[in-house]
């Protein structure tokens, strides 16, 4: 039986990267897709036919999140590894002394923050009868306290900063069921975050997506640092 993973916005960018090399490890795959019209998962459907399941997911809606669990449910009865990766930038000009637009800042916190906890509340009974027991979660360095250096963007990183805190706690109470909590930062990625393809980022989606799949593979300790990039190296909280 070929083990399962769950991958959140996997529309495009690092979330159909992260699909990607997860279908060519021999793994079955639930990818939630949150724009219909976005094309390349139709095209990855083709090629991998039952190992690739397109859910429709926003991580900000609850009844789209438990309509999804009850899909992996049905299909698979246990979830190994849950990649929350659906996540959001918006107004990158925040400043203190400009203009605040609090709106915006809320649905980053919605879906960057708590997106990711209906996530995980949904799936944890099936990550408890999975065999790899992974649950992790695409961070950003954005979101270190020792690291901080940015003047501006601050739903985002107060978004993240939150995520990060989520994730502790959730080890705290998952450890007994031997699951594995991580937070990682994927690098400068050149993905569509920003909305239009940012092309002056460093590092090809596929390259931190593959670095994030063997990282997980690698069925990190409990005990071990639960804040790492995708090359394995430790972050600073």
């Amino acid at each position: 039986m070929k083990k399962t993973a769950y991958i959140t916005g996997a529309d495009r960018g690092l979330g159909l990267a992260l699909t990607k090399v997860f279908l060519e490890s021999n793994f079955k795959v639930f990818a939630g897709r949150f724009m219909s019209d976005w094309p390349e998962l139709d095209e990855l459907k083709k090629e991998y036919d039952e190992d690739l399941h397109i859910l429709s997911l926003d991580v900000t809606d609850q009844q789209s999140v438990n309509a999804a669990a009850d899909y992996i449910k049905e299909q698979a009865g246990q979830l190994d590894i849950l990649i929350n990766n659906a996540g959001i930038l918006k107004d990158r000009s925040e400043d203190l002394f400009g203009e605040f637009n609090y709106e915006d800042m809320m649905k980053l916190i919605d879906t960057n923050t708590f997106g990711p906890l209906r996530v995980s509340k949904s799936v944890a009974p099936l990550l408890i009868k999975g065999t790899s027991k992974i649950l992790a979660n695409i961070s950003s360095e954005a979101a270190s306290l020792t690291d901080s250096w940015r003047e501006k963007e601050y739903g985002y990183c107060m978004s993240k900063t939150a995520l990060n805190m989520q994730l502790t706690i959730l080890q705290n109470q998952l450890k007994e069921y031997e699951i594995k909590v991580l937070a990682f930062h994927p690098g400068y990625v050149r993905s569509y975050i920003f909305g239009e393809f940012n092309q002056d980022a460093t590092i090809d989606a596929i390259e931190s997506a593959t670095g994030i799949r063997n990282q997980i593979l690698k069925s990190p300790a409990i005990e071990e640092h639960m804040f790492i990039d995708y090359q394995g190296n430790k972050m600073a909280w």
